[in-house]
């Protein structure tokens, strides 16, 4: 086994509650830690810490998104992570959603694609040291130059669902982040992708129920797949037909018949559930088909997060 990630923080523990935990990560056989932002903790404060409690774990943002932040800000921010971490620092960015973007923080979702790739463009000059003056398609930078640049190179890795950006990412970054697909599209993806690391957040459940592993499943897809960056990205994985009654309910204003429209063997694709062994088996498929970096997406089951993490660890 090659990398093997977590995400952080767990549901239902403080952020300072996890010492203990991110520091016996690694002796586990855990790799990475990376972390979300949407509406709990912000991207970069979890990992600062975790920088400190565990000396050797890769750090990554999965992800930031590149319109909350000033592009100045954001480099200050990437930079800063990667002197605290001692280089250790992965900048995942990403558009985002229109719910987090423009609803949320009063900014205007539009060209998400443009805006990521100038973003990207931007932050390469500008944790290079280098002095920014220029015009991209969805804003302006002049005179910018980084106090205290980092000694060295930070990866940036970019959310890509589907081939436009998943070419990008090919070209022009480090790797890409995806999100919500079965291991069997993951050689889809990486084909797209070409170069660079593939990272991949995956929702594992570790409950024998079924029944309640797919209950959360159905309510988690019916919220997420409904946002139209992915439903396009299932439509072109070939899910289109098997989640067309699901939109269609969403869109009718049923959001709770929604959820009960997903089929079983969708939920059964997107959200690795069973025994912790045939979880941690499930998750080991990911990186058999082509994902350098499986990261754990750790689902309530009412049990401790905390004892699910050793569980699921690839030295157990």
């Amino acid at each position: 086994m090659g990398r093997w990630g977590i995400t952080l923080p767990l549901t239902g523990v403080p952020v300072l509650d996890h010492r203990e935990s991110v520091a016996e990560l690694a002796d586990l056989g855990y790799t990475d830690v990376w972390s979300a932002e949407t509406a709990g903790t912000d991207a970069f404060t979890p990992l600062a810490l975790a920088a400190q409690w565990a000396p050797t774990l890769r750090l990554g943002t999965a992800i930031a998104p590149v319109y909350t932040r000033g592009p100045a800000t954001l480099a200050m921010t990437a930079a800063t992570l990667a002197e605290v971490s001692g280089g250790r620092f992965v900048l995942g960015i990403g558009s985002s959603s229109p719910a987090i973007v423009q609803r949320w923080n009063g900014v205007e979702f539009a060209e998400p694609f443009k805006r990521t790739r100038d973003t990207l463009r931007f932050l390469k000059a500008a944790l290079a040291g280098e002095k920014v003056t220029r015009e991209y398609d969805t804003f302006a930078v002049r005179g910018f130059k980084l106090e205290r640049a980092p000694e060295r190179p930070v990866p940036i890795m970019l959310a890509a669902l589907r081939p436009g950006m998943l070419r990008l990412a090919g070209r022009e970054a480090d790797g890409a982040i995806t999100n919500w697909l079965g291991a069997d599209d993951v050689p889809r993806v990486r084909e797209e992708l070409g170069r660079g690391e593939l990272a991949a957040r995956i929702f594992v459940c570790p409950t024998e129920d079924a029944d309640a592993a797919r209950a959360l499943g159905r309510m988690l897809i019916s919220t997420y797949l409904t946002v139209p960056a992915y439903a396009a990205f299932h439509e072109w994985l070939g899910r289109g037909e098997a989640l067309r009654p699901m939109n269609e309910a969403w869109a009718s204003g049923d959001r709770r018949g929604a959820g009960a429209l997903v089929p079983d063997e969708v939920v059964d694709q997107l959200v690795v559930h069973g025994s912790v062994d045939e979880c941690r088996a499930h998750v080991a498929r990911y990186a058999a088909n082509g994902v350098d970096t499986p990261v754990i997406a750790l689902l309530p089951t009412g049990a401790d997060q905390r004892d699910l993490v050793r569980a699921l660890a690839p030295g157990v």
